[in-house]
Order: C-alpha cells, then sequence, then structure tokens
C-alpha cells in the first residue's frame, strides 16, 4: 500500500491513541516512525512492534507516522494504524481486511 496523501485517525482521550500518517517526503522512500507515550518506560517497545507489523501487514514501506498515545491496548493501536493507512492511501479497496 502506498501512502499519497495526509491521514489521521483515533484521538488523544485516554486510553486511545492519534496515528498520524504522511506521504515519504524523500525519492528513498524511507519509513520513519516516531512513537510518544504516556506509558513509554513500561509500554515503548510493545507499543513500536505492534505498529510496525501493522505496517508490515499492509504493505506500507515509505512515509512518517506518529504515533501519540495515551495508553491505548494492542486492538486499538492496530486498529488505529490501518484506519490511518486507509485514509492516507486514498483507495477505500486498499486493505484486504480477510487477510488481516
Amino acid at each position: 500500500m502506498q501512502i499519497i496523501q495526509p491521514a489521521v485517525a483515533g484521538t488523544l482521550e485516554s486510553s486511545d491513541l492519534m496515528v498520524r500518517i504522511t506521504p515519504p517526503d524523500r525519492p528513498d522512500g524511507a519509513m520513519e516512525v516516531v512513537v510518544t507515550s504516556t506509558v513509554m518506560a513500561q509500554f515503548g517497545d510493545a507499543i513500536r512492534e505492534v505498529v510496525s507489523s501493522t505496517l508490515q501487514d499492509l504493505g506500507v514501506h515509505a512515509g512518517h507516522v506518529l504515533v501519540e498515545d495515551k495508553g491505548a491496548l494492542d486492538f486499538t493501536i492496530r486498529a488505529r494504524v490501518q484506519a490511518a493507512c486507509l485514509r492516507g492511501s486514498g483507495a477505500p479497496d486498499a486493505i484486504d481486511w480477510a487477510r488481516l
């Protein structure tokens, strides 16, 4: 999946997170993931792993992802990343939901 436009999913409410995704701004198409969290010391590595595996499952290899976590659970993180990617791809049928 290719990210072609900026997109946002989620809120900054307690037990949620906000995911912002933008297309790559460099020709090499690198992936950059930045995570901030109120529980970074305890769960930072786990949050990064869920975000990275979700991006990999969706086939997103280039872009900028900013995650602002307020204590969300894994399934919420995955859903927010999927929603942001779907919105950023500009293609409503870009995700193979049955495969996920």
